[in-house]
């Protein structure tokens, strides 16, 4: 094709475009690469699939639908003014400008081609434009030829003498007339000017959509509806219907395609915050966010509650976990998938499945609690489990559980992430409202999940914001100066910072309080954390005290039980007396010395063991004691020895028997000496992150798309070259002989040149044969090449090459 001859096929102005553009539209689109088409004309015909078209229209801004739905009204080969007519608003200037680029879009995704005349294609016309009975998105209706379409002959005759027009008994010239008086602006003024008041009312209810009409009866209706029937200014649809023809309605809008067309996105207005407290705000809510999922996962591996048959799980595991960590249900939900999005909890696989935390836990332990964080924060950003669900229903009316398997949304990511990126287009400090952040996300993607007020998108991006204030990306609805480099729109990575991730943690750390390793005891055996502890303190106190309450500072209670539970787990009362006094700010009061000093002189004097279970002690009083007790009734005991009852328990369930009854027992192994009770932390099987569920293709790496470009030139040029018969390189039995060096060579020039080459090749059966390719890659002893004699992209292995020749004709 020549340069001055316009294309007459996608596939032609695909063939008109350089490596660039091609390469730009495969990364856009890239649905198109798998598999990598043959030729052009293929990849032409696979862009106008149905399927293809939608997803590449659910990526377009609103102004750029909009440009596509005005080109899908204006018939075959538009001109660039009457596509601009059709799109001019309220602000000519900012349409004008933005114009080019939404047509640049189209033509960049190859859903428009050609320069002085533009062509929507086939598909993407049929999908913003249907006629069979339908509306378009801009509210127009079919045109006159499709409205009229199997109408007699007469009564277009008689639509043309009351229009005023010449008859004629070609239908084709019939409706080629009425089209013509309706695009003529002076004729139609003189036609509407004398239109009755009703019927004027009528054309200005149908001219912004819908443009159908139902009536009582077609043939015997009012008046003013019969006189624009007679003009064709309406058209019956059906025997109740009508509809306002695209040419009338056009007029009577001025040539406008919508009522109000958005060439600039809604603004997101600012409100301002001091940035100092927006990062102290984020900061302090990030180190609760670890502190939260470090409590969760403590919990869950000493009580690991079971998967539900569909998965999941169940509302009343649920609601105990939420208690644990004192919060609602829906954010206990979202901190279980947290926990799961970032792969520190999954299921242990067993017979009897059940959830629990995994390996992984155990390595993010380790990490300071700014890498805890962006460990969080990165998993949550990239996760499509969408924790706002739970307690949903599906389709199916089935309700949603917690870890589910009905959670993913492949739209959640994208959501975020453009959340996020909208308030780091803010001034620094600077929030705004769900509503504006949704209102600009739907200008930009109006397609992809807007169907209504209450649509997903609208739920995500509440979701994300309130989210992201819980995981301390955000202080007072702002982003903060941590999570901007995360995103990777901060400043700078940072001192020593390779990744954003690694920028972020070095921004957050000086941000987070510094762990303390003492506590103030008070007189009423509570013990006050000003702050966050240093692990081994915090792990010690947690088994020596219970926690009363939570928030800026943490109340720890000491009770009997929980004194107990430290020696049943081996201190001795020593040992904890000194624990205390290194890490108290004030004294060791007086009531706690003497609380662990009874608990510990109580503790072990009952040893219980297993036989079907004994109870021995030194005392033979005490055991006298406990045997006239009648809450011990149940246990069978009885005197086997002065200082030994055998009991018809199990040791568990008498230890805590005897507990529950005030005793202070221990158990013993069988030798006689104590047991020290630690419970088993359980873990899953090393387990990796779940896969978010891909929306679509991935995006591919630029060396694929350079391979595949050159692949599919090289299969167009096969496709639509004159082949003559070629002259090779005399060779040995017919095939090409080279060293395998040369090979190499020639195979890797020809790469860069993008020529084919005649080659021998013996495939594994031994069986030998000549072929034509246009290599495209050569790597790990294989060449990767369209083969022209089978018209596809092959791989082939070097060493079965028997040798390579130019071709004396390239097919080229």
């Amino acid at each position: 094709m020549s340069s001055t001859q316009r294309p007459r096929t996608l596939a032609e102005a695909l063939r008109a475009q350089g490596d660039d553009a091609l390469r730009a539209l495969l990364q856009a689109r890239p649905d198109l690469l798998n598999p990598v088409p043959n030729d052009l004309t293929q990849l032409a015909t696979r862009a106008g699939t149905r399927a293809s078209v939608v997803r590449a229209l659910e990526r377009l801004d609103r102004f750029t639908l909009q440009t596509a739905e005005a080109l899908a009204t204006a018939p075959d080969d538009c001109t660039y003014e009457t596509l601009r007519g059709l799109m001019r608003g309220d602000d000519d200037e900012a349409t004008d400008a933005a114009l080019p680029h939404a047509v640049d879009t189209l033509r960049g995704l190859a859903l428009l081609w050609g320069d002085e005349r533009l062509r929507l294609i086939r598909t993407a016309r049929d999908l913003l434009a249907p006629v069979a009975g339908a509306p378009s998105p801009t509210g127009l209706g079919p045109t006159v030829s499709e409205a009229t379409a199997g109408m007699s002959p007469g009564r277009l005759q008689q639509l043309l003498a009351d229009a005023g027009l010449p008859p004629t008994h070609d239908p084709v010239s019939a409706v080629a007339s009425l089209t013509e008086l309706f695009q003529d602006r002076r004729r139609m003024g003189a036609v509407l000017a004398d239109a009755p008041e009703q019927a004027a009312a009528v054309l200005a209810r149908l001219t912004w959509g819908p443009p159908y009409g139902e009536v009582t009866d077609v043939t015997a209706t009012q008046a003013h509806i019969r006189w624009l029937l007679d003009r064709a200014l309406l058209l019956p649809s059906g025997p109740k219907n009508v509809v306002l023809p695209r040419e009338v309605a056009l007029h009577l809008r001025g040539g406008r395609a919508h009522r109000n067309a958005e060439p600039t996105p809604p603004p997101v207005t600012p409100t301002p915050h001091d940035p100092q407290a927006v990062d102290g705000t984020a900061a302090g809510q990030a180190f609760a966010a670890v502190r939260t999922t470090e409590e969760l996962l403590k919990h869950l591996e000493l009580n690991s509650p079971p998967v539900l048959r569909a998965g999941g799980l169940s509302v009343r595991d649920l609601k105990r976990i939420a208690t644990t960590l004192d919060v609602p249900e829906k954010l206990a939900a979202f901190w279980l998938e947290l926990a799961y999005a970032a792969g520190l909890l999954a299921t242990d696989g067993e017979l009897e499945e059940a959830y629990a935390p995994t390996p992984a836990y155990d390595d993010w332990l380790r990490l300071p609690t700014q890498e805890r964080w962006t460990a969080l924060a990165t998993a949550w950003l990239t996760a499509t489990r969408t924790s706002g669900l739970v307690g949903g229903r599906d389709a199916k009316g089935r309700a949603l559980a917690a870890l589910g398997p009905e959670l993913d949304r492949s739209l959640a990511p994208e959501v975020r992430r453009r959340v996020l990126e909208l308030l780091a287009g803010l001034p620094g400090g600077a929030s705004a409202t769900p509503d504006a952040l949704l209102e600009r996300l739907r200008w930009e993607r109006p397609l992809r999940g807007n169907a209504g007020p209450d649509s997903l998108r609208a739920d995500l991006v509440r979701w994300t914001v309130t989210e992201a204030e819980l995981l301390g990306l955000t202080g007072r609805g702002a982003l903060a100066g941590h999570a901007r480099r995360l995103l990777g729109a901060g400043a700078g990575t940072g001192a020593g910072a390779r990744t954003p991730a690694e920028a972020a943690a070095t921004a957050l750390a000086p941000l987070l309080p510094a762990p303390l390793d003492h506590v103030l005891l008070q007189a009423d055996l509570t013990a006050i954390a000003p702050g966050p502890l240093q692990p081994h303190l915090a792990e010690t106190l947690n088994v020596l005290a219970d926690i009363e309450s939570k928030g800026g500072a943490t109340v720890y209670r000491f009770t009997p039980g929980s004194v107990r539970r430290a020696l049943d787990a081996g201190r001795t009362a020593a040992e904890l007396h000194e624990f205390l006094a290194v890490h108290s700010r004030t004294p060791v009061p007086q009531p706690l010395s003497y609380l662990i000093d009874d608990v510990a002189r109580r503790h072990g004097r009952l040893r219980v063991g297993a036989a079907s279970a004994y109870v021995r002690c030194d005392d033979d009083a005490l055991l006298s004691e406990l045997l006239a007790d009648r809450r011990a009734a149940g246990l069978g005991l009885r005197r086997l020895a002065p200082t030994v009852l055998a009991a018809q328990s199990d040791p568990s369930a008498l230890l805590e028997r005897l507990r529950a009854m005030g005793f202070a027992p221990a158990a013993e192994s069988a030798d006689g000496d104590v047991l020290i009770t630690r419970a088993d932390a359980r873990r899953t099987p090393p387990r990796s992150a779940p896969t978010p569920v891909n929306d679509g293709p991935p995006t591919p790496a630029g060396t694929l798309l350079g391979a595949a470009v050159r692949a599919i030139r090289a299969g167009d040029r096969a496709s639509t070259a004159v082949h003559r018969p070629t002259v090779p390189a005399p060779a040995t039995n017919g095939l090409p002989r080279s060293a395998a060096a040369e090979t190499l060579a020639t195979m890797q020039a020809a790469v860069l040149t993008g020529e084919s080459v005649w080659i021998g090749y013996v495939n594994a059966d031994g069986a030998a044969s000549q072929r034509v390719i246009g290599p495209v890659r050569v790597e790990g002893g294989f060449v990767t090449a369209y083969d022209h004699t089978a018209e596809e992209v092959r791989t082939f292995a070097l060493h079965r090459i028997t040798g390579v020749a130019e071709l004396a004709d390239d097919p080229a």
